[in-house]
């Protein structure tokens, strides 16, 4: 997992609530089981006003020459709800998107997304859509930097510095680009004294160890 520390990138603003996973990436698209070959099918519902023939929708905002390329979105409530499936979150980092921006997020999304790398961020409707307003307002300009190290979003455009909490340890895990393995194997000397601490207290339970 490649560390997350500072981002520059195209914000599009996508401000529907309730966006699921089958919006993200449809089953009908999933055809791999591997993490790329997906991004061709983000959004495919509405990308595409004929999705089996590839013809874009030009009114989608990812289909708007201002936000070719986009890597930040920002959304609406319950961002990510619907089905468990991991896909929805390599789609949108296949496609290259590293962070996005909204009220909530279902649960297993924003789990899925962490584990993944992609940063999620909560914030206030308000606040976003004046983020929304920032990207909008000059189409040359449409860009935020944001700032994992000192939690910030700041707008290219000149706007104010907006600034987002996170859990410390989601933070720690998207910083150092671990996944909760990595984060335990780092501690793994630590693992060692303890159950060598452990053994000398409770020797009987060692004694059918097959190490």
């Amino acid at each position: 997992m490649t560390p997350f520390t500072l981002h520059h990138g195209i914000a599009a603003p996508l401000l529907r609530d309730n966006i699921d996973t089958d919006t993200i990436i449809p089953s009908r698209e999933m055809r791999t089981v591997s993490r790329s070959g997906l991004a061709d099918g983000l959004f495919a519902p509405w990308r595409y006003s004929n999705a089996d023939a590839r013809v874009a929708d030009p009114d989608f905002v990812l289909n708007q020459a201002s936000y070719k390329g986009a890597s930040i979105v920002l959304t609406g409530l319950n961002f990510g709800c619907g089905s468990s499936r991991e896909h929805a979150v390599w789609a949108m980092m296949e496609w290259g998107v590293k962070v996005v921006i909204a009220p909530s997020f279902a649960t297993i999304f924003r789990n899925n997304a962490l584990r993944n790398g992609l940063l999620t961020i909560e914030l206030e409707r308000d606040r976003i859509q004046r983020l929304a307003r920032w990207v909008s307002t000059d189409p040359q300009a449409n860009q935020l930097i944001v700032n994992l190290q000192a939690c910030s979003i700041l707008s290219e455009a000149g706007g104010e510095k907006d600034v987002f909490k996170i859990d410390p340890m989601a933070r720690l895990m998207l910083i150092e680009g671990l996944d909760e393995i990595g984060l335990t194997e780092q501690s793994l000397n630590l693992i060692e004294d303890f159950e060598n601490r452990d053994q000398l207290r409770r020797p009987w339970v060692y004694l059918n160890d097959p190490r």
